[in-house]
């Protein structure tokens, strides 16, 4: 794993939504699922999900962490191992659907956020925010019967400024009112994108391909982070879909494949606002 030693930010891909962002004096975890290979994962209304892959980190590997950004309480982003597995006490931000769960679970520092709304952290010269911002997990009206989700905003700023914008977009479909995320948020350094186009009953509940590059598009990224695509057999759309589509759309963002495991390095901006190096 790689620590980050400089300007700089290290996310390291564990698997389907889960993620190890360092940032700054701050480390967050994504979305923790840590199921292993043939495991099944709870979806809800009798319905279950075999993974087909291993995580590339447990939960015993994990640095201390300074929060848990979660998107949705599914069993495929928060599992029975971070149930019995994560500290307590540990800072959770999700949903207000969720925090009800999660503190009668015993993590009594879960915080349910209103869509826009957020959450912040100082730590000397630096400040952690965390915005919530819409998803529709499902086609509209479907999206009722499945736990409200909400993508997430991550802002690092130093003395006073931002050094990096960040944007997981959790579980949901393109859709045009999700262009108020780019709209109150523009200048995104990063975006990590759920895709895999899942399916059940032949009902397309996450972005495919197609969808992950309209919305790509829509929001443009200086990069784009494929995760949540091939952990699971109700994901349907495979990561080439999503190269294809970046490919015909022509998109200005840089995508960026990573295999589980693997580390990217998202540089700050410098106190003007412009990068201090390419990565």
């Amino acid at each position: 794993m790689v620590t980050p030693t400089g300007p700089e930010a290290a996310l390291t891909f564990i698997g389907t939504a889960t993620t190890l962002i360092r940032l700054g004096g701050f480390t967050l975890l994504t979305d923790p699922n840590f199921l292993h290979r043939g495991q099944r994962a709870y979806l809800g209304y009798g319905l279950w999900s075999k993974r087909r892959t291993d995580p590339a980190l447990e939960l015993a590997d994990l640095p201390r962490l300074d929060a848990v950004v979660l998107s949705h309480l599914h069993g495929d982003h928060f599992d029975r191992e971070a149930r019995r597995g994560l500290p307590p006490n540990v800072p959770i931000v999700t949903t207000e659907h969720a925090e009800r769960k999660l503190r009668r679970y015993g993590f009594r520092s879960a915080e349910g956020l209103r869509t826009w709304g957020r959450a912040e952290w100082p730590r000397e010269q630096q400040w952690l925010r965390i915005t919530a911002v819409p998803a529709q997990h499902g086609p509209r009206g479907v999206h009722r019967l499945l736990p409200p989700t909400m993508g997430g905003i991550i802002d690092l700023e130093e003395n006073g400024r931002r050094r990096l914008r960040l944007y997981v977009t959790g579980d949901t479909l393109c859709r045009p009112g999700l262009a108020e995320i780019g709209n109150r948020f523009p200048d995104i350094d990063a975006m990590l994108i759920h895709l895999g186009g899942t399916r059940i009953g032949g009902i397309l509940l996450t972005m495919n391909g197609k969808q992950g590059a309209a919305l790509a598009d829509l929001i443009r990224p200086a990069r784009t982070l494929p995760i949540h695509y091939d952990d699971y057999g109700v994901f349907k759309s495979p990561l080439t879909d999503f190269q294809r589509a970046a490919v015909d759309t022509g998109l200005a963002t840089e995508v960026i494949p990573w295999a589980r495991g693997d580390t990217v390095t998202i540089p700050f901006r410098t106190p003007a606002g412009d990068t201090i190096r390419q990565v």
